[in-house]
């Protein structure tokens, strides 16, 4: 292991890809501190950039705009009181009073000291449970992954904030998608007489016209009430860097205890930063001594909730390259790029590709050291970014979506994917059905399809899912986890009726 590490770091090393890894994790930070953007949306924009790249430099970009965005959204959050992200939405609660009373400087530095440390515990996380769960899993046949695909849409459909029969149809919806085209028998599917879609979709235009065409529209709706809380805000930012230290130097079992959250939160499939941000914030708050400072100005919530969102870069690295499941949806995106330079992530991928492995590795620790220093040195410039009105952020990143969807194949067909696809993740956005089922739907299909065919074609009855034990575990768990949900789904139902009658 020790090897391969060495030659991954010699290529990362490299002038060309420490470059794209500095442009990633300052794009990254970008993206994550203007409120709205967020980090998959600035992954979606960098995505095309990596066709042309080597598989190293494609991935070294694409893991240094993942470092920089989860830790870009303290920006905003510290500086407008609004998360940049979905992830940070907790370091507001005390980021933005800590900056209200005269500090925002201790808030950023605070926020950005737990976050490269989040980031390195993540490394080790993914460098000792990655190689484990990947030699586990090369006992997996067809009757398992299958098994396994299936709990990862499940899981993540039950985790749609009390909509579990919405995330499912959106799940199979996302599966539909990956059916337009040819099968392994050569039978044409679903093409209406279109020749374009004999090959079927490419999953760049459909993900980027469902999440960003999508969320870019939501912004737009949002506008004036962003713009009126961006008002008379002062970006002249001072780190005190002896007094972080102090904070820091008490924090350490909260810093610890977070970053370990993020990493087990961040390698659920379909969890992600906003999941583990909210676990670590209130565990953070049950553990401490003075649990009514919080939501006060406390560096405890900031480390908490800085610490853990960070954590999740390896956490969901770790299902991404040992099982070929993505993570999060930034992952999804990043298991396309993979999949772009004809790498098919999973327990192979160790064995195949070991430099590839080492240079993510790699990336992953180089790109939070960039990150401190960029947020360090660069904080008052990225504060003043954060203040871009959506009236110009909006035009521009839809451009480049429609740049990138076209250098694709060249082909103007991508680009009328890309908005008809939009229009209808605008739709479901509006009501209400999540859209990571979806997207995970369609970065899975095509494997689900490949390997149940591959199943019954060794054996073509159905019972052979159920008398394989870990098969059998994996179905168990997808039931278990849709009643959980239905359960779940009730609970909320139940509330929210008790809460009517309370307020009548």
């Amino acid at each position: 292991m020790a090897d391969f590490f060495l030659q991954a770091l010699g290529q990362v090393s490299s002038p060309s890809v420490l470059a794209l890894i500095i442009i990633g994790v300052l794009f990254g930070i970008i993206g994550g501190s203007i409120p709205g953007f967020t980090v998959t949306m600035a992954i979606l924009v960098v995505f095309p950039f990596t066709f042309a790249m080597d598989p190293v430099s494609g991935v070294s970009l694409m893991v240094g705009v993942f470092v920089g965005g989860y830790s870009g959204g303290i920006v905003s959050g510290v500086m407008l009181g609004i998360p940049g992200t979905p992830s940070s939405i907790t370091t507001v609660y005390d980021g933005y009073p800590m900056a209200q009373k005269g500090e925002p400087g201790r808030a950023l530095g605070i926020g950005v000291a737990a976050s490269f440390i989040g980031t390195l515990i993540s490394v080790a996380v993914l460098v000792f449970f990655g190689p484990l769960i990947a030699s586990f899993s090369m006992n997996f046949r067809p009757w398992e992954i299958t098994a396994l695909i299936v709990f990862a849409l499940t899981l993540v459909a039950g985790l749609s904030n009390g909509a579990l029969l919405k995330g499912l149809l959106a799940a199979a919806l996302g599966l539909l998608i990956t059916t337009v085209g040819y099968d392994r028998n050569s039978n044409l599917r679903f093409d209406f007489g279109i020749p374009a879609l004999g090959s079927g979709f490419e999953i760049l235009p459909v993900m980027i016209g469902i999440f960003a065409f999508s969320q870019l529209m939501g912004n737009l709706e949002k506008l004036r009430d962003d713009q009126g809380k961006a008002k008379g805000v002062d970006t002249n930012v001072t780190i005190p860097y002896g007094r972080i230290a102090k904070d820091m130097a008490g924090q350490k079992l909260n810093t610890l205890r977070s970053a370990l959250i993020g990493s087990l939160v961040g390698a659920l499939p379909g969890t992600g930063g906003t999941v583990a941000n909210f676990i670590s914030y209130d565990q953070a708050k049950k553990f401490s001594r003075q649990p009514e400072t919080f939501g006060t100005g406390t560096p405890s919530g900031i480390v908490a909730s800085e610490a853990s969102n960070s954590a999740v870069a390896g956490g969901a690295f770790v299902p991404t390259l040992a099982l070929g499941i993505p993570g999060d949806l930034p992952m999804a995106i990043m298991m396309g790029v993979l999949i772009l330079h004809g790498i098919t992530p999973g327990p192979l991928m160790f064995e195949q590709n070991p430099i590839l492995v080492g240079a993510i590795y790699a990336s992953l620790l180089i790109g939070a050291v960039i990150m401190v220093l960029c947020q360090l040195l660069l904080v008052r410039w990225f504060a003043k970014i954060s203040l871009i009105p959506q009236e110009v952020l909006v035009p521009v990143v839809l451009m480049l979506c429609a740049i990138g969807s076209y250098a694709l194949n060249n082909n103007l067909f991508d680009i009328w994917v890309l908005f008809v696809f939009g229009v209808i993740g605008y739709l479901l956005w509006k009501a209400e059905v999540p859209l990571t089922p979806l997207i995970l739907g369609v970065v899975l299909g095509n494997n689900l399809e490949r390997q149940l065919f591959r199943a019954l074609e060794l054996d073509d009855s159905w019972m052979t899912f159920l008398t394989r034990p870990l098969s059998a575990l994996f179905l168990a768990l997808a039931v278990a986890s849709v009643i959980f949900s239905l359960y779940q789904d009730r609970k909320i139902q139940r509330n929210r009726q008790q809460a009517q009658v309370n307020d009548a």
